[in-house]
């Protein structure tokens, strides 16, 4: 399969890379700075692009059968609302523009509902992150309405970082609208086993017009 990826340095974008390589994929890697992608195999093209020129972007993104979005506007950005927004919005008219049908999104846990509330508005959620979840949830409930792109939205687990350390189990469970929690009652999943869920859906495609979440 030709895949397009936005985000392709980023934590979660750098992990999609490297599954969807190892699955055989050709993947084209649209990126601010190629200087930060490092081994180059024969089924990686490095483009520099950026998701704030859609018009260049769509002309990018032809010829690649799906659009994996993992763009971030950075977690410190005193922006990151709007541009996330600006950014996803992006993104999905570049797809639609330049032909492709499939676009598969990287969201976020906030968006994902406890009872009525989703996590976002908890009171407990990280103040740090606010805004981009937020913006996340927000983009998440337009997409909703996009019926011409077959889309896909995918909500990480609660607890997804650096510092989840298993690896890659190749294991997880899925869920569409509530988290996923394991015995402990923790929802969790490393960067790597993220990539295997993202690319067994990009592969199965089971979650047409809807959003998964993945967890252990």
């Amino acid at each position: 399969m030709k895949i397009a990826l936005l985000g392709a340095t980023g934590f979660v974008g750098s992990h999609l890379l490297r599954e969807a390589l190892q699955r055989g994929h050709h993947v084209t890697a649209i990126v601010r700075d190629p200087r930060k992608i490092g081994e180059q195999p024969e089924n990686l093209t490095v483009v520099q692009g950026d998701v704030t020129q859609p018009a260049q972007l769509a002309e990018q993104l032809k010829g690649h059968d799906l659009v994996l979005n993992s763009f971030n506007a950075g977690w410190t950005n005193p922006n990151l609302y709007a541009d996330s927004l600006a950014g996803n919005r992006a993104i999905e008219q570049a797809t639609e523009a330049a032909g492709i049908a499939r676009l598969v999104i990287i969201g976020g846990a906030g968006s994902l509902y406890i009872g009525d509330q989703q996590l976002v508005d908890g009171p407990q959620f990280p103040a740090e992150y606010k805004a981009g979840a937020t913006a996340a949830r927000d983009y998440l409930a337009e997409l909703r309405s996009n019926g011409r792109l077959d889309w896909t939205f995918v909500s990480p687990a609660i607890e997804m970082h650096a510092g989840i350390d298993t690896g890659r189990t190749g294991q997880y469970r899925l869920g569409t609208e509530n988290p996923v929690f394991n015995a402990q009652g923790r929802s969790l999943l490393s960067g790597e086993d993220l990539a295997v869920a993202v690319l067994d859906e990009v592969e199965k495609h089971q979650f047409s017009r809807q959003r998964f979440t993945a967890a252990y």
